[in-house]
């Protein structure tokens, strides 16, 4: 019968208490401390927790980045860092981890371009949002300067660029001939000024009948009702 034995020591700084963990360190399986008032970084050494399963921490103050060898956690099935204030860029190593199932990072301020991994990839948007310098598949594509800021769909124009000194001077110009066209045709073509005259003519005395038509109607419902 084999039995394996851990070397690993670890020592936790947890809202001043001191927590250590030495030849039990590998059998450590689950760590759920959400919600509650948790504040600092995330200790590097948790990354020697080589047996955890599952990590909780969501819903706390915790700031810093996420440990950069989190990938040494090769039996994580489960990761929760969601509701913090954790920033920086999401460890490359997270995509060597085949077991995780389930991830949720969303409501921090992390940034920069979600690592390749099949299993990074997989997850729900919802995991991510509330990170709005964060990119890559599943979100929007990363723009070409890199920052991490997802770029506007080709399909999807700035409405400031619309507005442009071009823009301006179309509208002057479409102006310009469409009032040529019309008043100079008025002024040029006497048959059609005749016409144009006759119809404002018939126009008004049609809108001085209509009014007389609707007062008379209203005095006679006065009338009636008196």
């Amino acid at each position: 019968m084999t039995s394996h034995y851990y070397e690993d020591d670890a020592t936790f700084m947890w809202k001043g208490i001191m927590s250590s963990y030495k030849n039990t360190l590998g059998l450590v399986k689950r760590i759920d401390l959400s919600s509650n008032r948790l504040t600092g970084e995330i200790p590097s050494e948790i990354t020697h927790l080589v047996g955890l399963v599952s990590l909780n921490l969501s819903r706390n103050n915790l700031t810093g980045q996420i440990p950069l060898e989190i990938g040494k956690l090769k039996s994580l099935d489960s990761l929760d860092l969601s509701s913090n204030k954790i920033g920086g860029r999401i460890p490359t190593s997270l995509d060597r981890i085949d077991r995780l199932t389930y991830m949720n990072l969303s409501y921090n301020n992390l940034s920069g371009e979600i690592p390749t991994g099949t299993q990074l990839q997989s997850f729900d948007p919802s995991f991510y949002a509330g990170n709005p310098q964060l990119c890559g598949r599943p979100l929007e594509a990363c723009n070409l300067e890199g920052t991490g800021r997802p770029n506007v769909s080709s399909d999807q124009e700035d409405p400031d660029e619309l507005i442009t000194p071009g823009f301006y001077i179309s509208l002057g110009l479409g102006f310009a001939v469409g009032f040529w066209v019309v008043c100079g045709t008025l002024i040029f073509k006497r048959s059609w000024r005749y016409a144009y005259y006759n119809f404002l003519n018939a126009l008004n005395d049609w809108l001085y009948v209509r009014v007389a038509l609707i007062r008379r109607r209203l005095k006679d419902m006065l009338s009636g009702q008196s």
